[in-house]
């Protein structure tokens, strides 16, 4: 009995101490100092800054089709890649991924031909090669998959294709079973070696598995409808400078920690003061979230039609946006065909190669479906700046303010936490504490910001 309570004594102790190291005195939420320059250019949407020497900038504006060079005085801009004759169509027609490459140079990322452009740190275009995997090209773009990157081995890191499971039976149907492929519930994370082509799987997160719902049409078509979770529990990930791959846990938001040299290893717990949602807020939740989806699938459905041609629908039929919590896209597909009368294969007929696409209304699971607590974090939160950090976007509470991140380093400790203004969002980070903003003004035009931390 007494070796029995001195045991237990043991255990207690142990886990007293446990839980006082693991506990952290969180630094106070402060806000980010003041804007330094802004840009005077007009764009369509920023996604990502790329700091240069000298106080320049590289920036990929997606929806313009564009990646601009602005000088230090944010003023003064340089066209790198367009999708006009006069840099020989360099952006193609589909949004495009910039990321730093080595040393002062950049990556660009083009979907459209399955190809990465070299940048030197002049804005020009030295060299061009194939993407080292065809099927992972859209990942490369990065957003909501996060921002790609090269390790101190030379090798591309990024959120590699998650392959789906077999064919199984689809949502209801009028005539008869629909099948289609299972969606994954997790992905890799891979580094590739662009000499070798080998391939390394350093880890895997949990992503959003869409609940898909696909019916036959009477007229032979078929619709498939994505049921939207706007707060799903998910992880995330980030490249921090030194290589090491970062993937932030939603479940319990703790950290896992990938070297470049294969060694793992996870943090405790980051503190952090969860919010519960009650019935009424888990209703006020779904309703704001679907103002917002709402609109984000009509600036979709805009850019969409644009881009096709097709047919458009009312804006409350777009496309839901992943970045406003609705997941894939959702889309009614009709296809008239027309087997022409004998054995040979069928062919499509009709405008547009017999293919029209509208979207469907949007569907939102039901509010008793909603967790009991906000996840702390949303797709595409997590970021590594230049000097070893993590930065984590939260879903703190913020009032009229903008997002809280907190800044993590690699010891998992929480060493700042930092508030943005309204509307901003971090596109880069730049040398002694410069950081690079994605805003948009009262005309609808995107502008990059430079400020600094503190």
């Amino acid at each position: 009995m007494q070796i029995l309570n001195r045991t237990s004594g043991m255990a207690i102790l142990f886990v007293v101490l446990s839980a006082r190291s693991n506990a952290q005195q969180l630094p106070p939420v402060h806000p980010l100092g003041p804007v330094l320059a802004r840009s005077t250019e007009q764009m369509g949407t920023v996604t990502t800054a790329r700091a240069l020497p000298g106080g320049r900038v590289l920036i990929n504006d997606v929806f313009g089709h564009r990646v601009l060079l602005l000088d230090s005085t944010f003023t003064m801009l340089t066209v790198v890649a367009d999708s006009t004759s006069s840099t020989a169509n360099a952006y193609g027609s589909r949004n495009g991924g910039l990321f730093a490459y080595r040393g002062d140079s950049t990556m660009f990322v083009d979907p459209a031909s399955l190809s990465m452009l070299v940048i030197d740190p002049a804005g020009k275009i030295v060299r061009v090669m194939s993407a080292p995997r065809p099927a992972d090209v859209p990942f490369l773009v990065g957003g909501p998959n996060g921002t790609p990157g090269f390790d101190d081995r030379g090798r591309i890191v990024y959120r590699g294709f998650a392959k789906n499971g077999p064919p199984q039976a689809g949502g209801p149907a009028d005539k008869g079973p629909i099948s289609m492929p299972s969606f994954p519930d997790s992905a890799p994370i891979v580094r590739v070696d662009l000499d070798t082509r080998k391939v390394d799987t350093a880890a895997f997160f949990r992503i959003n598995k869409p609940n898909m719902q696909i019916r036959h049409l009477e007229n032979g078509g078929m619709s498939a409808t994505n049921i939207v979770n706007p707060i799903p529990t998910i992880d995330d990930w980030a490249l921090l400078s030194d290589g090491t791959v970062a993937i932030v846990r939603g479940k319990d938001y703790h950290i896992d920690w990938a070297t470049t040299d294969g060694i793992r290893s996870s943090s405790a717990k980051i503190p952090y003061d969860w919010q519960r949602l009650d019935d009424s807020g888990k209703v006020a939740l779904l309703d704001s979230a679907r103002t917002a989806i709402e609109k984000a699938r009509a600036t979709a459905q805009t850019q969409m039609t644009m881009s096709t041609g097709a047919a458009a629908t009312p804006p409350s039929a777009g496309a839901a946006s992943p970045s406003a919590g609705g997941g894939e896209m959702q889309m009614v597909f009709r296809m008239n065909v027309d087997h022409g009368g004998g054995d040979g294969p069928a062919r499509a007929s009709g405008p547009a190669a017999g293919a029209s696409m509208q979207m469907p209304p949007l569907t939102m699971i039901p509010a008793n479906e909603l967790p009991d607590y906000r996840p702390a974090f949303t797709s595409g939160s997590a970021r590594g700046d230049l000097d070893g950090n993590l930065w984590v976007r939260t879903t703190s509470p913020v009032g009229n303010n903008g997002p809280v991140y907190y800044v993590i380093n690699r010891k998992s400790e929480v060493i700042d936490r930092v508030q943005l203004p309204a509307g901003r969002l971090i596109a880069g980070f730049g040398p002694n504490g410069m950081i690079y903003l994605a805003v948009r003004d009262a005309d609808g035009n995107a502008r990059l910001e430079r400020a600094k931390i503190r």
